[in-house]
């Protein structure tokens, strides 16, 4: 058997620097390696660059400097067909979901195909294939039952499951959510950060989830990455996150008494 020489990880970013027009510098030079099948969680709190460094990975954010690379892509992603075959295979859940309130869930759900159709097609109806493929991450999520309603209908937490399966229809290798439970009370947010992670490892997706939750950090990555006005001052298993870290994290965004193992900061925005 001749051994593979695929690279053991999916994506790196080599001294990715985003500064705004306005001359912010979000993130500062950064270099990370995202390995396959990992559950990597970027963790900090508002404005700390989380976002504007998931946003990279598929090209929403541009880089001022530096680079984001793929391990089964050749060349840098600054190449727009690179890219676009990228942003194919890249599952993307938003804070806000993102979804058309009038139309059904399963209409939403179908609008995760549209990166396989052309132009052209795009004027013509789902094929049975996509319908099947639709229901079928529907029924992932446990919303079957919900297929043909309004997307305006269901509560927040029923929502981002929605926008979990939009994406999953894209039979994506990598999933990006840009805090994805920012909006939803604790017992729902797990709920939904449960399913997500379940399916990602069932699937063997690699996931990139940015949040400001200190305790589902812990809870659910694989590994942390926390970020704080751009740099990364962390980077390691959940369990070696110490109070020591945690302040680091969050010393400049507020005073605060040092915290415990189990910190939270309920009144953070989402970054």
């Amino acid at each position: 058997m001749i051994p593979s020489t695929r690279p053991p990880w999916l994506v790196q970013t080599n001294g990715l620097t985003v500064t705004y027009r306005n001359g912010h510098q979000a993130l500062h030079p950064t270099s990370l390696t995202i390995y396959p099948g990992e559950f990597l969680v970027l963790l900090g709190a508002s404005g700390a660059g989380k976002s504007t460094l998931l946003r990279s990975f598929n090209g929403l954010v541009r880089p001022s400097e530096g680079e984001v690379r793929l391990s089964d892509i050749d060349g840098p992603l600054r190449q727009s067909g690179a890219m676009r075959e990228h942003r194919r295979r890249t599952g993307m859940v938003f804070q806000q979901h993102h979804l058309i309130g009038r139309q059904t869930v399963l209409a939403n759900v179908l609008m995760g195909r549209l990166a396989t159709r052309s132009n052209w097609q795009c004027i013509l109806p789902w094929s049975r294939r996509d319908k099947l493929l639709a229901l079928s991450a529907i029924d992932r999520v446990g919303l079957i039952d919900k297929a043909l309603t309004r997307a305006d209908a269901l509560s927040g937490g029923q929502q981002q499951r929605v926008g979990i399966a939009r994406a999953l229809i894209q039979q994506p290798r990598l999933m990006l959510a840009d805090e994805p439970v920012a909006s939803l009370d604790p017992v729902t947010a797990e709920t939904v950060l449960t399913l997500l992670r379940d399916i990602c490892k069932a699937d063997r997706l690699t996931a990139v989830v940015s949040l400001h939750q200190i305790e589902f950090a812990k809870q659910f990555a694989d590994r942390i990455v926390g970020l704080n006005q751009g740099r990364v001052v962390f980077e390691g298993k959940p369990e070696t996150l110490t109070d020591n870290d945690m302040q680091r994290l969050y010393a400049t965004t507020a005073r605060m008494e040092r915290p415990s193992p189990d910190f939270t900061i309920p009144t953070l925005r989402a970054a």
